[in-house]
């Protein structure tokens, strides 16, 4: 009995063998050969489109400006959509009115490279969580953080430039108080199936005054204060900026958006 099993596995092992050898060459027909002229390796189909960024605002052709300091038009309230009533200044930016409530734009946007400056209030009014807090919110779920941490420590996962309650930034690039910010932000939306299940996960690029200080983060869903991220499948959605509720006093100016 011994006998005949080792001979059907010998058997077995030599067809293995054989199937092997028959489809090697199928494999090498498949392989290119190597070029031998450079026009080989060029492509020259489809052709990029021209974007020119303007020379004194260095905003892109094609991105939509969401905020220029002229007037809400591209803004509704998040509590009920009717006009917002944050406070629109003299200097071409707008500050958070104190429990007047979040803000987010009219448009629904999915992936994006998004630009906006804000700052805090020259005027320390709290301490920790409550001292110039803010946040600019992608898809109306995952937040980056707004704050003012100078002289002023709070828990790394949520402190200025973090990705909330997910993710620590690399560093720390903020500006004196009071100062202008820049973010810039690269956000790739998440993939649901027909069933509404995630088949891939949000990612996030923010770059502080030009420093990365979240290298293409993977989110784990939704930037929740209280429990674990999570994903509940949906489409496009806005934009929205955060009213904290606690007197914050943050600014905001030159926001625009492509999408990608």
């Amino acid at each position: 009995m011994k006998k005949i099993i080792l001979l059907f596995s010998i058997g077995l092992f030599m067809l293995s063998c054989k199937q092997s050898a028959e489809k090697e060459p199928a494999i090498l027909e498949q392989q290119v050969a190597e070029p031998t002229k450079p026009e080989e390796t060029e492509i020259w189909e489809p052709k990029p489109p021209t974007v020119s960024v303007d020379s004194e605002t260095k905003i892109p052709s094609d991105a939509i400006i969401l905020f220029d300091g002229s007037d809400f038009n591209e803004w509704i309230s998040s509590k009920d959509s009717t006009e917002i009533q944050w406070i629109l200044n003299e200097d071409k930016s707008m500050t958070v009115k104190n429990k007047a409530g979040d803000i987010q734009t009219k448009q629904n946007f999915g992936s994006v490279q998004l630009h906006l400056e804000w700052k805090s209030s020259e005027e320390v009014r709290a301490d920790g969580q409550n001292r110039s807090n803010s946040g600019v919110f992608l898809q109306n779920r995952y937040e980056v953080q707004i704050l003012d941490n100078n002289d002023n420590e709070t828990y790394v996962n949520g402190q200025v430039g973090s990705i909330y309650k997910q993710s620590i930034p690399l560093v720390k690039a903020s500006s004196k108080t009071g100062n202008w910010n820049t973010y810039d932000i690269i956000y790739h939306q998440p993939i649901f199936d027909e069933n509404g299940q995630i088949e891939q996960k949000a990612t996030i690029t923010v770059l502080h005054n030009g420093v990365l200080v979240q290298d293409n983060f993977t989110l784990e869903g939704s930037t929740e204060y209280i429990g674990w991220p999570k994903y509940n499948a949906h489409g496009e959605q806005p934009i929205k900026l955060q009213d904290h509720q606690d007197n914050s006093g943050v600014s905001y100016r030159n926001i625009w958006v492509r999408r990608l």
